[in-house]
């Protein structure tokens, strides 16, 4: 994705943006130097501090504790291009000469190894995350230069990654291995596109083609650390390195399998890699797994992983709502699958679900003042359970301050900050609009500038502008994406409406045309929909779902009293969508007449032959990323339908 500056003026989005700059950013600086009372132990950058030998003390925290920061980084670097602070910058350039000084003259940069086991470099690639650390630093790097053209952190990622790719390969002398956890493949072509070195992008393919090679490196390691007994994965069908996709080679893996977020880290870099290789079997790959997650795996929130055992996927249609374990990384790890996905193929079956995973799966991990966040995000919360069942014990029924492993708090700020990198793409004489979000932005077309200005209250209502700007008359195609949620659109350029029956491909309304001062206008017919699931999903049998345009909905206890699972949803009854502005930040509420089963007439009955009785209740509804922002309680999506 080459840097194209976005300017978001859209409420929804904006707003967060706002949040992370004046929230999450100085909160999570605070966790980084381990100032947030009663919150877990950070020391990432004091374990920097330590590894420059400027301080004394113990390495403190995850094997991959680097990358926290480094993910804070990025966030901050996105945020510069739209939020100019001399302050903050400041602050990440003491960070680089930081890092800087505490880099060991061949490259290396790693706090772990360098202060806890500097003679065990490179030793135990399955568990340790020397690479996952390299990669988010390569990413880091990236964003920051590209948001304040400064080159020095730029410098020290390209020095690591020229000592990486000595280390690694088929030659005399190296490494013939690969990372246990898949993040450094994408990294590096990033680097490539920002700097043109082939180095990055040919290291970016073999760690990506030597996945499943026999033999395995991983038991080729584990006989050098002399290691005994069984690795703790173990999937009957796959076997134990499934859990870090490295059962078959990739072009032969069609099911998802293992850890969710590596595997969509990685199905990020072999997306990435087919656009930039041209290589049809990765491509082809690539499509296969994503009809396995998203037809087969993936939860209607666009939430991934449906056991904490491995934070993992299980098998096709297993996706409990109560215990699923749906991290807020893997759903963001979706969105970038997906934005790599439409690069290969403007189809919206890929923004239609970035589109979901956005809206739906990965805000939902932070509450709305950004101040605390779930590493979990069920699909229905009864907290009794979590605080008494052992197998809920990884749900929380609130968000958390931070984590001892807190990966996904910067996750999200970072892809909060680049919200304005997934709206618009060009390819030749095209330009694609796939998503809705009010923005500016500038974009050479034909070899001629051309100016977009995006309107709209979206998601709460279908309308959208965009205004279109040349110096001179244009010849080009402007491709919007008409989701596949919204039964009725209509376009009108210029006020003139456009026959779709003509122009749709994939989903997306090609307009083609001579631009030069235009207003396109598209209204997109928003109705509450019942969703309901394949039959093979055990549990949501009898039941619905509520969707209104990308937004999934949810009860809550403080809406619906207690015993959500006590609701019924009569299939006649009609919705109604209010907006209310003084609710979690302004949302549009769904309600409806339903029924609610009574308790009061078992009286200490357990099981009886009687039918159940019900009274009637107005069921309300709100969007699923906006639930337990007030007195916590029960969650549901799922909502039983007579």
């Amino acid at each position: 994705m080459p840097f194209k500056p976005v300017t978001i003026t859209d409420s929804f989005w904006k707003k967060r943006m706002e949040i992370v700059k004046d929230e999450v950013i100085p909160y999570q600086w605070a966790a980084l130097n381990d100032q947030i009372p009663d919150a877990p132990v950070s020391h990432a950058i004091q374990n920097f501090k330590i590894a420059a030998e400027e301080e004394e003390g113990e390495f403190t925290g995850m094997v991959f504790q680097d990358s926290d920061i480094m993910k804070w980084i990025e966030a901050v670097s996105y945020l510069l291009e739209s939020f100019p602070d001399p302050e903050l910058e400041k602050r990440v350039d003491e960070l680089i000469d930081l890092f800087g000084r505490a880099q060991k003259e061949d490259g290396y940069l790693n706090t772990y190894f360098t202060v806890k086991e500097p003679d065990k470099r490179w030793t135990n690639l399955r568990d340790c995350h020397e690479l996952y650390c390299a990669g988010h630093m390569i990413e880091a790097a990236v964003a920051y230069y590209e948001a304040t053209k400064k080159e020095k952190f730029l410098h020290i990622v390209c020095k690591y990654a020229d000592y990486i790719d000595r280390v690694f390969g088929h030659g005399e002398g190296k490494i013939p291995g690969f990372p246990g956890h898949q993040e450094i493949e994408l990294a590096l072509l990033k680097l490539y596109q920002e700097t043109g070195n082939e180095r990055y992008l040919n290291l970016s393919k073999y760690f990506i083609d030597e996945r499943g090679a026999q033999p395995h490196y991983f038991d080729i390691e584990k006989e050098k650390r002399q290691e005994t007994g069984e690795y703790f994965w173990h999937d009957p069908e796959w076997g134990p390195y499934s859990y870090h996709q490295v059962h078959l080679p990739v072009r032969d893996q069609k099911v998802a399998v293992g850890h969710c977020v590596r595997a969509v880290y990685m199905y990020t870099a072999m997306a990435g890699l087919a656009k930039l290789t041209g290589d049809p079997e990765l491509l082809k790959a690539c499509e296969t797994l994503w009809e396995n997650v998203t037809n087969k795996q993936m939860y209607i929130t666009g939430g991934l992983g449906s056991q904490s055992y491995g934070e993992s996927f299980s098998f096709d249609y297993d996706l409990p709502n109560d215990v699923s374990y749906t991290e807020t990384c893997a759903s963001v790890g979706l969105v970038f699958w997906a934005r790599n996905m439409v690069e290969l193929d403007v189809d919206r079956k890929y923004t239609d679900i970035m589109e979901k995973a956005l809206y739906n799966g990965t805000i939902s991990g932070m509450d709305l003042d950004g101040k605390n966040f779930f590493y979990v995000n069920p699909l229905e919360v009864y907290p009794k359970a979590i605080e008494k069942r052992k197998d809920h014990e990884h749900v929380k029924p609130v968000r958390q301050k931070w984590y001892t492993c807190a990966c996904c708090p910067p996750n999200l700020a970072r892809m909060i900050s680049s919200i304005g990198r997934y709206i618009y793409s060009e390819k030749e004489r095209n330009l694609f609009v796939h998503l809705f979000i009010g923005s500016e932005t500038e974009r050479e077309i034909a070899g001629k500038k051309v100016k977009i200005r995006q309107h709209t209250n979206y998601p709460w209502d279908g309308n959208i502008q965009l205004n279109i700007e040349t110096e001179e008359s244009v010849e080009f195609t402007i491709a919007v994406r008409i989701p596949s949620w919204c039964k009725n659109a209509i376009v009108r350029i210029n006020g003139e409406e456009v026959a779709l029956q003509s122009c749709i491909r994939k989903g997306y309304a090609y307009l083609s045309r001579k631009w030069h001062h235009d207003l396109i206008e598209l209204n997109l017919e928003m109705k509450v929909e019942r969703i309901r699931a394949n039959p093979h999903v055990r549990e949501n049998i009898g039941k619905v779902a509520l969707q209104h345009g990308p937004v999934i909905y949810c009860l809550e206890e403080a809406d619906n009293g207690a015993g959500l699972h006590q609701i019924i949803l009569p299939r006649k009854s009609g919705f109604t969508v209010e907006y209310h502005d003084d609710l979690l930040h302004g949302v549009n509420v769904v309600t409806a007449k339903g029924y609610k089963i009574k308790q009061d007439t078992w009286n200490n009955s357990l099981y009886a032959p009687k039918e159940y009785e019900v009274a009637e209740t107005t069921i309300k509804a709100v969007p699923y990323y906006a639930w337990c922002n007030r007195t916590p309680g029960e969650m549901m999506v799922w909502i039983h339908e007579s």
